[in-house]
């Protein structure tokens, strides 16, 4: 599989649309836990809540453990408390990382200067038949150095 995307996609922060699905990067699912931020916290809850509701929402093993890091060490979120928001997080369709999908992200992050990472998550996105990158937040707490 050969994924192209081209160098305006928003690296580290990138929400994926397609037709009828949508591609939660960890930033939207960290915004929802952080307080604050208290208008990001509610609009990403709406959208996580519409999602839900839909069955459009989709996510990867990536994006869960990306999701976990930032709750627990940048929010403060204890991990049981974020182990049971992880669960929640199972209504939407979970794209798994196999060797496949790894290959096919170092294939995208070198074909285009992407980081491994980001081209993790446009892998898992196109795997789920993405087809068009989207707009981002400016900073996320799960990307935050």
């Amino acid at each position: 599989m050969r994924i192209l995307v081209t160098r305006a996609v928003s690296v580290g922060h990138v929400k994926i649309f397609m037709p009828g699905k949508f591609f939660l990067d960890s930033n939207i699912l960290a915004y929802a836990q952080d307080g604050a931020s208290p208008d990001k916290q509610r609009k990403s809850r709406e959208l996580i809540a519409q999602l839900a509701e839909s069955g459009d929402g989709v996510i990867s093993t990536q994006i869960m453990q990306e999701f976990y890091v930032a709750a627990t060490r940048k929010l403060g979120v204890p991990p049981l408390a974020a182990k049971g928001v992880l669960k929640t997080f199972m209504v939407f369709e979970v794209v798994q990382v196999s060797p496949n999908l790894i290959q096919d992200a170092i294939d995208c992050s070198i074909l285009n200067e992407l980081s491994y990472w980001d081209a993790l998550i446009l892998a898992a996105a196109s795997a789920a038949g993405c087809k068009e990158e989207g707009s981002r937040y400016p900073s996320s707490p799960s990307h935050q150095k």
